[in-house]
């Protein structure tokens, strides 16, 4: 049974003109063109449309174009299901778009080899892997060939080497199967020191403090925050609190575009932004 799951061909390969770009000739504009996604096969597609009665699938993307320059935050917000972490998912070809295009610095992301799309871009989610291994390790796997100063500046920057220093071994602390013997804090810091150390030229934030206490939560965004400067940021949030200054405000709803702009303009506009931030101002007040 193993080895037919290894026998499994991948759906996401390189093609056969794809191109490798150096990280230091990567600008950062990334553009989504008329994207089109569903996870649905062709034969299920099919039988659920008969269920439902639905002319086309339900898709989880229709018809998406923005663009995003270099160095700026965009924040993806929008109701459970709107299809900000699709968005997530398209940039580093962890899927492909089903229809349209997605493309980096003018170059559609399925002709970039898929090596060079994983050293340009960096990737913080929710829900962080930590090898069972000690610290070291798990930092230095973002960058093998990493120094203890190249590593304890990561560290510092992502504001836990204090906490690893506390460990009675130090960095060759072993954090257990998926980082199970510390906090989750300190997970999220770790994963964030670790792409720290790997340097990207693009950043993906997917809800990376929504599992957090409010403690912690403030450790990580101190650590994010020298992380996106100077980087393209594409951050998909839940608690608008934390994305209030981004350069651009991108609002998704069943899949679709529904508005986007500042902070202030999104409020003044009294759309569905207006009135998330309206509703979780009051959840707030109330605890």
């Amino acid at each position: 049974r193993i080895f037919e799951y290894l026998d499994i061909k991948a759906d996401i390969v390189d093609d056969p003109e794809a191109v490798d770009i150096q990280p230091e000739r990567v600008a950062g504009a990334i553009r989504f063109d008329s994207v089109r996604v569903n996870y649905v096969s062709n034969n299920e597609e099919a039988q659920e449309s008969a269920k439902t009665g639905d002319p086309e699938p339900r898709w989880a993307l229709d018809g998406i174009d923005f663009e995003i320059l270099p160095g700026q935050l965009a924040a993806f917000v929008g109701p459970s299901g709107a299809g900000k972490t699709t968005i997530s998912y398209l940039i580093p070809r962890l899927y492909d778009a089903n229809e349209g295009r997605v493309l980096i610095d003018g170059i559609d992301v399925r002709k970039i080899k898929l090596e060079s799309l994983s050293r340009m871009i960096g990737y913080v989610s929710q829900e962080n892997y930590l090898f069972h291994a000690s610290i070291r390790n798990n930092l230095l796997y973002s960058k093998p060939d990493a120094t203890q100063d190249e590593m304890e500046a990561a560290a510092k920057a992502a504001y836990i080497h204090e906490r690893i220093m506390e460990f009675a071994d130090g960095y060759d602390t072993i954090v257990g199967e998926r980082g199970y013997r510390i906090s989750g804090g300190e997970r999220q810091r770790l994963s964030i020191a670790r792409v720290i150390l790997h340097q990207p030229k693009l950043l993906i934030l997917d809800e990376a403090t929504s599992a957090l206490d409010s403690a912690s939560e403030r450790y990580v965004q101190a650590a994010l925050e020298p992380l996106m400067k100077g980087r393209t940021t594409v951050a998909i949030a839940h608690r608008l609190s934390t994305i209030a200054d981004a350069d651009r405000i991108l609002v998704l709803d069943h899949g679709r575009l529904a508005e986007s702009g500042t902070h202030t303009e999104l409020l003044q506009a009294r759309g569905l932004y207006a009135e998330m931030w309206a509703r979780q101002q009051a959840e707030s007040e109330t605890a």
